[in-house]
């Protein structure tokens, strides 16, 4: 895992690591749990309703010391531990390599987080885009997109006469390459707002 140089590294507030009980239903990417003696970081949460019984949350993680993967599925109302952390603003600079560069717009130093850290989310990623940056122990554990994102459609089927909004949606491409369904009446080079932990569409981008 990479770790930035000591002289780059803050001191951490008081109750940097110390954990916190939450439901899980809260849980988010990103977050840092304590589960069985070990930490944690949450690379995906989906929230699952089965036929009987009640909901429940299933989240993919990330070991922060080992690296190792798994899955854990936790009732909505379950109480779960998460460990805070130092959370500091970082500037989305360029790839490099198998990560991304990132400037923090304090001091300005750089550091290169490894694609593992940043997860799917990485192609959302945009050209100066400010993103939070959750570090433990000095070493980034996660990168905290914004919730949207506004992309341009690229590719997608014309309108067709007499289709409205309440229509099913239909397949578009956005200019990063992702699939996005999209309603029938967004064109070719429309701007939309999409949210950024499902990659879904939410409305028209409006200037």
């Amino acid at each position: 895992m990479y770790t930035i140089p000591a002289r780059f590294r803050r001191q951490f507030q008081p109750l940097c690591g110390v954990p916190m009980k939450i439901n899980a239903n809260s849980l988010r990417v990103g977050n840092v749990i304590d589960l069985n003696n070990k930490l944690w970081v949450i690379t995906k949460t989906q929230v699952v309703q089965p036929g009987k019984g009640g909901a429940f949350m299933q989240v993919e993680l990330r070991d922060v010391r080992g690296g190792g993967k798994g899955q854990e599925r936790f009732r909505s109302a379950e109480q779960v531990e998460r460990v805070s952390l130092e959370d500091r603003e970082f500037q989305f600079l360029y790839p490099e390599g198998e990560g991304f560069a990132f400037m923090d717009v304090e001091s300005f130093e750089q550091m290169t987080i490894n694609k593992d850290v940043v997860g799917d989310q990485w192609v959302w990623l945009q050209d100066g885009m400010k993103v939070n940056i959750r570090l433990f122990e000095g070493a980034p554990l996660a990168v905290e997109l914004p919730q949207t994102v506004v992309q341009t459609v690229a590719e997608t089927d014309p309108a067709v006469k007499g289709q409205t909004a309440a229509s099913s949606y239909k397949p578009g491409k956005l200019d990063n390459g992702q699939r996005c369904m999209i309603p029938p009446h967004i064109e070719s080079g429309t701007r939309i707002v999409v949210n950024v932990e499902d990659g879904t569409y939410l409305e028209r981008f409006k200037d």
